[in-house]
């Protein structure tokens, strides 16, 4: 079976900086695949070049089959418009360190407006999909509630119900615990954990090694733009064969 996402032989720079040196990664569908490393090594690089944030110098990333961000040629690649880019940026879902939430807009209003604007959806069919994807994620009850009077915790269930309102192919996370306090994270691992078991295709960069172990089907150690190492993340975490991957683990414990 083709998988969700493609990712061969991409290579990403930064000025003289090259931070991804020839990425090659499957992510099977309805699999959770975890990225971890030490800041710096590539990581949510890769992430935001899968749904076209980041544009790669090398390479190719395919989602469900089709090229992200070019079309194909017998002359070769030619780059896609801002349109068409954005409908392929919907099958997408990207949820930020950061929540990225309108704060002038309650939780309803921002879970609604990528389906109304992006989508064409009625205001009507919008919101009753919204209502219904924040009773997913344990916010029914705060729909009418502005971020600045959610926790960090809500908020960034908040920007998931928004993610999953496009009704995307693949979800990527980038670090989506960074930025709580401690007793917060647990709500948002929570809801992630749930979409693993309903089948939803996840990338995941984190740092939170538990959810690795328990949530995540494949896990990636990347260092220096590299995979040093990949495999069954139980195998990875408590028998890693390189050298460099034990004493990261080492370190974060």
């Amino acid at each position: 079976m083709t998988p969700m996402v493609r990712i061969s032989k991409v290579r990403k720079r930064f000025g003289y900086l090259e931070v991804l040196k020839g990425i090659d990664l499957d992510v099977a569908r309805n699999s959770v695949v975890c990225v971890i490393g030490p800041s710096g090594s590539g990581k949510s690089t890769l992430l935001r070049c899968v749904n076209r944030l980041e544009t790669i110098d090398s390479g190719r990333i395919r989602v469900d089959g089709e090229l992200i961000g070019y079309t194909e040629h017998t002359d070769g690649l030619r780059v896609l418009g801002e349109k068409q880019l954005c409908r392929q940026r919907a099958a997408i879902g990207m949820v930020f360190q950061g929540f990225h939430l309108f704060g002038n807009r309650t939780a309803l209003e921002n879970v609604i407006e990528g389906p109304v604007t992006v989508q064409g959806k009625s205001r009507a069919e919008a919101i009753e999909q919204a209502r219904e994807l924040l009773e997913r994620v344990g916010l029914a009850d705060r729909a009418e509630h502005y971020p600045a009077q959610l926790s960090g915790g809500q908020q960034q269930r908040v920007a998931i119900a928004r993610s999953l309102a496009m009704r995307p192919k693949v979800m990527l996370f980038d670090e989506p615990t960074s930025a709580l306090d401690p007793e917060l994270v647990a709500e948002v691992l929570a809801v992630m954990r749930d979409l693993a078991r309903e089948g939803m295709t996840m990338m995941v960069v984190t740092h939170e090694m538990r959810f690795a172990r328990d949530a995540g089907d494949h896990l990636v150690f990347m260092d220096d733009g590299v995979i040093v190492e990949q495999g069954d993340p139980r195998a990875v975490l408590e028998q890693p064969r390189e050298a460099r991957t034990r004493a990261f683990l080492g370190q974060v414990g």
